[in-house]
């Protein structure tokens, strides 16, 4: 969908404005925190929640595009990203940990979500995976490990009420909360978050390649480890080490695909 400008119609772009290889954080105002990493970075677009910056990374156009919270707003993202040409996406987001040797400070690499959420059902029954490109995946671990970044790989949840997950024990369904949540934990899901699933099943349906990398802000429930507080949370948290890996991550993808290509 355009606008009468011709371009795409949440984010305000058009083809060439963007690279094929796409970070996505969720806060707008990451963007250009992640730009700052980039060769020649510029400012493209601003509209709602999604800002825009390009720039180029070992001789590769890149952007970041900001998407907000949850998994109808990145889904309209990579709809209208795909649509003027990026077909490589990184999530660079957070997540709360939901195993007791995942801590905050960590970062969870997604290998593939639960969709514990409301967006994918529109596009694909649930019974179909989301999975994350086993590429970015390798790109992802091998970044963190060049970094001496601690990371995990393994399954997010990815759901679509925040404090559903984090306060569930107030909510009018906290039996049934409780209950599944138990059981992702006990299935060995490592992180939940709230956009992963969307960004899978839309590059699945677009063979498109998706993965994300999540900064873990909180210890598990069943960890020993306190922060302070009742929840152990961390008051606030830098973004950086993250978004380094993300960056690294797409310098290592753009290497393999150019020798690929060769």
């Amino acid at each position: 969908m355009r606008n009468e400008k011709g371009l795409a119609f949440h984010l305000h772009i058009k083809e060439g404005d963007v690279g094929r290889y796409v970070l996505l954080p969720g806060d707008p105002a990451r963007c250009e925190k992640i730009a700052a990493y980039f060769e020649s970075p510029h400012f493209v677009a601003q509209n709602r929640e999604y800002v825009t910056w390009t720039g180029t990374l070992a001789g590769e156009k890149v952007s970041v595009v900001s998407t907000g919270i949850g998994c109808p707003s990145i889904a309209i993202a990579v709809e209208e990203l795909v649509d003027v040409g990026a077909d490589t996406f990184i999530r660079v987001g957070s997540s709360g940990s939901m195993q007791r040797d995942v801590h905050a400070g960590d970062i969870a690499i997604v290998t593939a979500s639960i969709r514990d959420e409301g967006t994918t059902s529109q596009y694909l029954p649930l019974a179909f995976p989301a999975v994350a490109d086993v590429d970015i995946v390798c790109a992802l671990r091998d970044a963190a490990e060049k970094l001496g970044q601690r990371c995990h790989l393994g399954v997010s949840q990815s759901k679509d009420s925040f404090y559903g997950e984090v306060e569930r024990t107030r909510m009018p369904m906290a039996a049934q909360l409780t209950e599944r949540w138990n059981a992702f934990v006990v299935g060995g899901a490592i992180c939940s978050e709230m956009e992963s699933a969307a960004l899978f099943i839309l590059s699945s349906i677009y063979r498109k390649r998706a993965g994300g990398a999540m900064f873990v802000v909180n210890e598990s429930e069943l960890s020993d480890i306190s922060l302070g507080d009742a929840r152990k949370q961390l008051a606030e948290f830098d973004a950086d080490s993250v978004i380094r890996v993300a960056v690294e991550a797409l310098k290592i993808l753009i290497v393999r695909d150019h020798a690929r290509a060769k």
